[in-house]
């Protein structure tokens, strides 16, 4: 079951259990901490007293009170320092906490904020990525609807960075793209670019008049008398050979490659790339399967492949992650920022009113 990303106040949100971001010790803190205290009353500290101190990375339940759900799950997330103290593998641990323990509490649904984006510091896009695998990871083999909150109430709410940041990217990128697709040639303050730039009539022009000042016309004979026999074009190889030579392996047999290398359940990737058990099945079975482009990608993303491997891996259906694709565009943002979670790329796609990734009838 994915998970869905909402945008309100999690305060707001029915679910069994909402995750808070909660400050190490039994006293209220600032940003989601404090909202949630307001909404629930003051029993809430009443019962967070009773807990103490909690761990970096663990959680502890109170009952919600007046806020609409049955759980309040105190995390503590790591502050974010410089990015080389496992700050990610830290806040890691408070999203598996979280999770463990809405499982032992027989919770059905849980709500979470981007835990550790606002007054703790981290990045928006290393918090989010961190949430995504930790949520896709735990849907393998869990049963369970998660709802994260990306945008809170405007008290004390986080920015909607991370699809401003990837709407930047499509834009830089794909205008640059189309730039040099229309040109065919690279801006460059130099003579070669401008040669380059015009039309091949003028080209050929200008180099047949650079001949005939360089060379002779009795030296321009000779080349081209016919008592000097031209040289003999290779013989055109078989279609035997030619295929001997450029074999490759297919999609179906690089995809048993790729998950022969890696370890832990074939299950994980396509339940994390969101393709029926049936559909990978056929894939497997069937050497020359063909799929489309959006399974292909799904099947990168199941995979945890970084951007040269997703490529790699689309090569062998004849398909290519371009720059002047602004879908593919944010697929290739996600895919650099260890995003890979279908379910939000596809969040990300709606927002910017791109077509979404989907398997469809035929994959």
């Amino acid at each position: 079951m994915p998970f869905q990303i909402i945008r309100n106040d999690i305060t707001l949100v029915k679910a069994d259990a909402i995750v808070n971001t909660a400050n190490p010790e039994p006293e209220i803190g600032g940003g989601t901490d404090w909202a949630i205290h307001q909404a629930a009353g003051p029993e809430l500290l009443e019962a967070r007293k009773k807990i103490g101190a909690i761990g970096e990375g663990r959680s502890a339940a109170t009952p919600a009170f007046d806020l609409p759900a049955k759980y309040v799950l105190h995390t503590v997330s790591p502050v974010w320092i410089d990015g080389r103290h496992g700050e990610e593998k830290r806040l890691r641990q408070a999203y598996d906490s979280a999770l463990r323990l809405a499982d032992e509490l027989k919770c059905r649904s849980v709500a979470f904020p981007l835990m550790a984006a606002g007054t703790y510091g981290f990045p928006h896009d290393v918090a989010l990525s961190t949430a995504v695998l930790a949520f896709t990871d735990f849907l393998i083999d869990h049963e369970m609807q998660i709802y994260l909150v990306l945008f809170n109430s405007k008290a004390f709410g986080i920015a909607e960075s991370v699809f401003a940041d990837l709407k930047s990217y499509i834009d830089d990128n794909y205008v640059s793209e189309r730039t040099e697709e229309e040109y065919r040639v690279d801006e460059l303050p130099n003579l070669a670019a401008r040669e380059y730039g015009r039309p091949e009539r003028l080209r050929r022009s200008k180099m047949s008049r650079r001949a005939e000042r360089e060379f002779p016309a009795e030296s321009r004979d000779c080349a081209l008398s016919p008592s000097m026999p031209a040289p003999a074009a290779p013989a055109p190889a078989s279609l035997e050979e030619i295929l001997r030579r450029q074999h490759e392996s297919t999609f179906s047999e690089y995809l048993l490659d790729l998950l022969r290398e890696r370890e832990g359940k074939d299950s994980e990737v396509y339940k994390r790339a969101e393709v029926s058990k049936q559909l990978f099945s056929k894939i497997l079975n069937d050497r020359d399967y063909q799929p489309t482009k959006s399974t292909a990608i799904q099947l990168a993303i199941g995979l945890q492949l970084d951007l040269p491997q997703t490529q790699k891996l689309l090569e062998k259906a004849g398909y290519a992650l371009t720059r002047s694709s602004k879908r593919d565009l944010a697929v290739e943002y996600c895919i650099e920022r260890k995003i890979y979670s279908v379910t939000f790329i596809n969040e990300a796609l709606a927002d910017s009113g791109l077509p979404l990734l989907t398997t469809g009838l035929k994959a």
